[in-house]
């Protein structure tokens, strides 16, 4: 069974490309850009090949060529253009542009190709940051928008997961550390979502302190051990769907009596649910931050 996504609507060419379905039009009648295929039931169609080009047309045009001068370019020299002035500037656009590719054609040769190709020029840090949180940010705004499935997006998570551990293992064997302080990091009972837990993990590795990584789905009862071990603990946490709304002032309140109460003991947290919050009335030992970067700033 062919597991690739090779059918694209007008709607998904503009979910994936950010260029309006207007605009992909006039280009296709004026200047011939793409030619649109039909189904046995006469529904208009763009296969793979019309996304990838699409894809080096708008990193084209982004980058200073008019469309007239891009539709009298040679379709094979398209590719071999894009990559030149990757080469020279603007990597992250065709680097997120490659990555989505690899992630339809579920290609991890490709996903491999383009981080190598990445780190000649950037450390594993910096890839996070400027290529791997927008396309994370993007891919969450694709699926829900059908244009992609739950397995595009494990494909590619699995892949980035996967270079967030080789990075944080090299971290943990150099090393040294620098404070007392030791943070544990989970995320709240049937939260599922740890690959900015994961990266704050390395972060907080990387920066010489010790940190506890206890992964998803983690009962408040079962954080309670951890104070009879250390003396200073900051407890991080990542709020993506859960806590939901309602329950969100009430968690953290219950994990103010529990954990936090009469204690040396500190909470983080960030993350879309946040938003439920009002950030001035949490209670003390308990700071909420805007981004990983916002976080990652606070470690001294």
């Amino acid at each position: 069974m062919n597991n690739i996504k090779d059918q694209f609507s007008i709607k998904d060419l503009e979910n994936l490309t950010g260029i309006k379905a207007h605009t992909i039009r006039i280009w296709e009648k004026r200047y011939n850009l793409l030619q649109p295929k039909r189904t046995d039931t006469n529904i208009r169609y763009y296969d793979l090949a019309s996304f990838q080009k699409l894809l080096n047309v708008s990193y084209l045009n982004n980058n200073g060529y008019k469309i007239s001068k891009i539709a009298t370019i040679e379709k094979s020299k398209i590719p071999t253009l894009v990559r030149e002035i990757a080469s020279e500037n603007n990597m992250e656009s065709h680097a997120i542009n490659a990555f989505k590719l690899s992630m339809l054609n579920f290609d991890q040769a490709l996903f491999y190709k383009t981080y190598n190709a990445l780190l000649n020029e950037k450390d594993f840090e910096d890839i996070f940051y400027d290529i791997f949180i927008p396309l994370l940010t993007e891919i969450g705004l694709l699926w829900q928008t059908d244009t992609i499935t739950p397995a595009h997006e494990h494909f590619l998570s699995s892949l980035i997961r996967q270079k967030i551990l080789i990075n944080t293992e090299k971290a943990q064997s150099e090393q040294k550390n620098i404070s007392n302080k030791t943070f544990v990091l989970y995320l709240p009972e049937n939260e599922i979502h740890e690959l900015g837990l994961l990266f704050i993990n390395h972060q907080i590795i990387s920066k010489g302190y010790k940190s506890i990584f206890l992964g998803l789905s983690v009962p408040l009862e079962s954080l309670v051990d951890l104070k009879n071990y250390y003396d200073e603990l900051i407890y991080v946490s990542y709020f993506t769907v859960k806590p939901e709304k309602d329950d969100i002032e009430k968690y953290i309140e219950d994990f103010n009596q529990l954990l936090i109460k009469d204690s040396n003991t500190k909470l983080w947290i960030l993350g879309q649910m946040l938003n439920a919050l009002d950030i001035e009335k949490l209670p003390k030992g308990v700071s909420a931050f805007k981004s990983i970067k916002s976080l990652t700033s606070n470690l001294k």
